[in-house]
């Protein structure tokens, strides 16, 4: 069994606006119908996998659970980390709750990574798992590089790759300029660092109590005295704040000695920009990829994304550009400049722009929200509410409210009385009265509130 370790962090702003702080780039629907993280979930289980182990934030933990529950993968542990730490400490803090398999091979992924050929992929996790079970390896597959990219580390190996065979590393490369990541490519001897990672659950633990042995009484701490909440596991967040923030690369895999490859031609990407999403996207003969409600008339080389059915966007004329419209922001960028989204959004926030990390639909641990429209004098949302889904019991002193339940069926709350509201109809809520509501359904529940 290989167990994975699937790290679900981080703000995605090199995609905005569709990836925000607040509902970064895995939860997305970038390619399709399902996120990121669910593609990354699906990947990873079946018969030669453990449940997986989910390393998410505070702010992502009802997201990803009602992600993992929508594709019927109810078996996941997610475990959320206090404070951002970088991959280092959550690695480690993985590997000592895994501490009673210290002999099973542990699989880290990034969430927000797509691989095209998950056969492909399979087939290289097996070979890297035979390889760890047979030297103690730390192993990281390693990409085969069809072209120079400054936006990816690289692998250096003593001599070309081979497919299918693990082989050591000589070093890490940091991201390259262009000129230099040509030559890499060139070489040979180059793959790209996919930061897909595995190793025995004992060995890794033992390179971090050599490498960075700093590391391990917090971490330790942190698991110890960290609690059950529902159905995650809290680390204990005054023994995480004291771990130094460092990536598994910087603290272990650059210092290891037995640090291994295994070469993999799977389609991979990190969707890292929006050129890297045009490129996966499979643009036409004129280069031009779209996504949702577009029409792109006389363009070239370009990237058009419409989030929202009700904005359909046009590009006239346009080469080498990247539009991305959503309801509440529009990027209009120029395709080669694609991976300074992430500069811009530092401007934004500095300007205290909303949008710079909210996202128009918010999200709770009974479902979500989102502003359809807003005057001086009145507020229009949907809200879903999952099934088993309570919101607090509350008043409000400033405003009355409506609701009217358009897909199944709310339990309804209005100081003393309790009333199940079905479809189409409707309850009011008069100023500064005590109410509630709740799905006991089996389905999502819908309702506009006024």
């Amino acid at each position: 069994m290989i167990y994975p370790v699937i790290l679900c962090g981080g703000s995605g702003t090199r995609l905005w606006p569709t990836s925000r702080r607040a509902y970064p780039k895995q939860f997305a629907e970038l390619l399709g119908r399902e996120s990121l993280f669910q593609a990354t979930l699906k990947r990873l289980s079946g018969k030669d996998f453990a449940a997986p182990m989910v390393v998410t934030s505070d702010d992502f933990r009802f997201i990803a659970t009602e992600q993992a529950g929508a594709i019927g993968l109810d078996d996941a542990r997610f475990v959320v980390e206090p404070s951002a730490r970088d991959t280092a400490a959550a690695i480690l803090s993985a590997a000592l709750m895994l501490a009673d398999h210290e002999d099973a091979v542990m699989l880290v992924a990034p969430s927000d990574h797509v691989i095209a050929d998950v056969p492909a992929f399979l087939t290289a996790v097996q070979t890297a798992a035979k390889a760890v079970e047979d030297t103690g390896a730390l192993l990281t597959l390693g990409v085969t590089c069809d072209r120079p990219e400054t936006g990816y580390g690289y692998l250096e190996l003593a001599s070309p790759p081979k497919d299918g065979a693990a082989l050591p590393l000589t070093r890490f490369c940091e991201k390259p300029d262009a000129e230099t990541a040509a030559r890499m490519v060139a070489s040979g001897k180059k793959l790209w660092n996919s930061g897909i990672f595995l190793f025995r659950v004992a060995d890794v633990i033992a390179a971090f109590s050599k490498h960075a042995p700093d590391l391990m009484l917090p971490c330790q701490a942190a698991v110890d005295q960290g609690k059950e909440d529902l159905n995650f596991f809290r680390l204990d967040a005054t023994a995480y704040e004291k771990i130094e923030p460092i990536s598994f690369d910087f603290a272990i895999m650059e210092k290891a000695a037995n640090s291994m490859t295994v070469p993999v031609s799977a389609g991979w990407s990190d969707l890292g920009s929006w050129d890297a999403i045009w490129r996966i996207s499979e643009p036409d003969t004129d280069g031009v990829a779209t996504h949702g409600s577009v029409t792109a008339f006389d363009c070239r080389d370009s990237y058009l994304r419409s989030e929202d059915d009700a904005i359909h966007l046009v590009g006239l004329g346009l080469n080498g550009i990247v539009a991305v419209a959503m309801r509440d922001a529009v990027l209009v960028a120029d395709k080669a400049r694609a991976q300074d989204a992430k500069n811009v959004v530092a401007v934004l926030r500095a300007a205290e722009v909303p949008q710079a990390d909210h996202a128009p639909r918010f999200h709770r641990p009974w479902g979500w929200y989102e502003t359809l429209c807003m005057d001086s004098r009145f507020q229009v949302k949907r809200i879903m509410v999952l099934p088993g889904g309570v919101l607090s019991l509350q008043s409000h002193v400033h405003r009355s409210e409506h609701w009217v339940v358009v897909a199944g069926t709310a339990e309804v709350t209005i100081g003393e009385k309790v009333q199940l509201v079905t479809e189409n109809q409707g309850v009011y809520i008069p100023l500064g009265t005590v109410h509630r509501m709740a799905n006991r359904g089996q389905l999502p529940m819908y309702l506009i509130e006024v």
